[in-house]
């Protein structure tokens, strides 16, 4: 059963292209209003449909996050705001000597503050209506492999936030649930190749001798993995549904492998654990480095 009659308002961050916008499409098809965060103007041109109203939002940015909240308040309709999609994000893949930490700021300035920033602006709003949260965090939230320390890092960090921001909402009547993807057929995977291929072009001589071959392993199976990835419609009903669920569950996976991975973290120890991420590695390797 779902809140379907409990129609009202929803927001949805990072919500230009791939899981962001199906997941609107979605709630939008349910009924709900939502206002969909997108940066650019041309980004709302194209996901605007029946249901769905584009909002200028990059979430590191206060006055928006400002705007966002006085949009809810001054709803022409009054209807109060039920969910809100913790989706923005950006993907980031470097070793963990390699990358500036200025990079490592903005991941976590994205991935986590912007998402705590919105939180902390809609929750008035939540605290009213008993709404609901729903963080999308990742397989990568779970389970680091190599060259995905930075993002892994944010993901981490966002299921330990999500976990006590539950448990603080909880007597207060906010829901607060986790999404937790896999491979999903999305633009996000190829954007974050090519940062990848980039940052590697930026490594010095020394860095390049020792993680070279493996940024180029990694970037090969990220991609021919999310290639086989579910289609972000399937996802976004997969949020949808967590987002709308009467009696959600506190965590939802998206994909079989999300399933299987979240799993193996829990009953495999660590050594076996990096053995099994190595040979997972191993077939996209240069002969001199498996």
């Amino acid at each position: 059963m779902t809140l379907s009659h409990e129609l009202g308002l929803v927001v949805v961050t990072g919500a230009s292209t791939g899981l962001g916008a199906a997941t609107a499409r979605q709630l939008a098809s349910r009924g709900h209003h939502v206002l969909a965060g997108v940066r650019r103007e041309s980004d709302g041109d194209a996901i605007r449909a029946g249901g769905i109203e584009p909002v200028i939002l990059d979430i590191t940015r206060p006055e928006h996050v400002q705007a966002l909240a006085d949009r809810i308040a001054g709803d022409p309709g009054r209807r109060p705001l039920r969910v809100l999609v913790n989706n923005a994000g950006i993907s980031v893949n470097a070793p963990v000597e390699t990358l500036p930490l200025a990079e490592w700021r903005r991941l976590f300035d994205v991935n986590l503050f912007g998402q705590v920033a919105v939180t902390q602006a809609l929750l008035p709003f939540l605290h009213r209506s008993r709404g609901r949260i729903v963080n999308i965090s990742s397989v990568g939230g779970k389970i680091a492999m190599a060259t995905y320390g930075p993002y892994a890092g944010t993901k981490f960090a966002l299921e330990a936030v999500s976990d006590a921001l539950r448990r603080e909402l909880a007597p207060h009547g906010v829901q607060v649930v986790v999404v937790e993807p896999g491979a999903v057929k999305t633009e996000m995977g190829r954007r974050g190749a090519a940062t990848a291929h980039d940052l590697a072009g930026k490594m010095n001589a020394g860095h390049r001798e020792r993680y070279g071959d493996l940024v180029d392993a990694v970037v090969t199976h990220s991609l021919k993995f999310t290639g086989r990835g579910m289609p972000a419609d399937e996802a976004g009903a997969i949020v949808a549904e967590a987002a709308t669920a009467r009696r959600p569950r506190t965590r939802y996976t998206v994909g079989r492998d999300a399933a299987f991975l979240t799993r193996l973290t829990r009953i495999l120890p660590d050594r076996l654990l990096d053995r099994i991420a190595a040979a997972t590695l191993r077939p996209y390797r240069t002969p001199a480095h498996r």
